[in-house]
């Protein structure tokens, strides 16, 4: 997963203190200046499990600190090895 985080430019993973990612760690990227991918990381029984979100925000500065406008879950437990799961981040990105 480290691959995908750099090659797409995700931000280190920190604490939602906005409450909408309960018990979860964050990262993003920015599509935009209102409209980012966000990833999930739960800890699941001794692994971890990443859920891709798209995202709408006032701004980069509100994520993890307020609760978004939009947030719709793209796909749950993406696994990089999935040719549907990359074919998602790729549509956003480009």
């Amino acid at each position: 997963m480290e691959n995908v985080f750099k090659y797409y430019e995700f931000s280190s993973f920190f604490e939602d203190k906005s409450e909408t990612f309960l018990e979860s760690s964050i990262s993003y990227t920015e599509l935009n200046e209102q409209y980012f991918l966000i990833f999930e990381k739960k800890k699941i029984v001794e692994r971890e499990v990443y859920n891709l979100y798209v995202s709408k925000y006032k701004s980069k500065k509100s994520i993890g600190a307020e609760k978004p406008e939009i947030l719709e879950l793209l796909v749950e437990n993406y696994d990089k090895s999935i040719p549907e799961h990359r074919i998602i981040i790729k549509k956003y990105m480009y």
